[in-house]
């Protein structure tokens, strides 16, 4: 379980593919030292299980599923993704209840950058668009954010998010540009009261 406060951005060094999965080896410094064989990580969202550790960064074993069903399929060496350890037991608990799971890949519409605040237009598609309200939460690239206000469009949505100048530094949403796909997970709450219900699950 994940909170959706990145703790660092690391930077992708090499995305190995073969025909049916891919090894993600990323560069980071500052979790490192915490990380084991075989726990787990989000990287922009997505949880994956370490599989090897070095001084200088991790490895991480990409199955078909994940290259289809999330973003980490498009990174290339030298391309920058959020890193977020699980939550610890003493923790704080400073976002919401994230998963790893990713719900699905959305894209950037449209920004608008204004003094202090960024706002993001994301489109939502249809299998996560019911469980996107307004003021409700929602991890975009693993990033906890709240969501502004909801357009609904013919089964998919629209929505949009701010950032702070915090979030931009500190996440890779500071550098998100319209065509810029991202992994979206919505809360897991929507997803229990959708299936109490009746409504189809994603």
């Amino acid at each position: 379980m994940f909170t959706g406060i990145i703790e660092e951005v690391g930077r992708v060094e090499r995305l190995e593919r073969s025909t049916d999965r891919a090894r993600l080896e990323v560069g980071c410094h500052a979790i490192v030292s915490d990380l084991s064989l075989g726990a787990s990580i989000a990287v922009d969202g997505c949880c994956v299980t370490v599989a090897a550790v070095t001084p200088t960064g991790f490895a991480a074993d990409l199955m078909a599923e994940t290259l289809h069903a999330t973003a980490l399929g498009d990174l290339d060496a030298g391309a920058r993704v959020n890193l977020e350890r699980p939550l610890a037991a003493d923790g704080r608990f400073g976002g919401h209840l994230v998963q790893g799971h990713v719900d699905a890949v959305g894209s950037v519409l449209a920004r608008d950058d204004q003094p202090g605040t960024v706002t993001l237009t994301i489109a939502a598609p249809a299998a996560i668009a019911p469980l996107v309200a307004r003021k409700g939460s929602v991890a975009v690239a693993g990033v906890s954010l709240t969501v502004i206000d909801v357009d609904e469009r013919d089964g998919d949505a629209a929505f949009r998010v701010g950032l702070i100048p915090h979030t931009c530094a500190s996440t890779t949403l500071g550098d998100a540009r319209p065509g810029h796909r991202v992994n979206l997970e919505a809360d897991v709450l929507a997803k229990y009261v959708q299936r109490l219900g009746g409504g189809r699950t994603t």
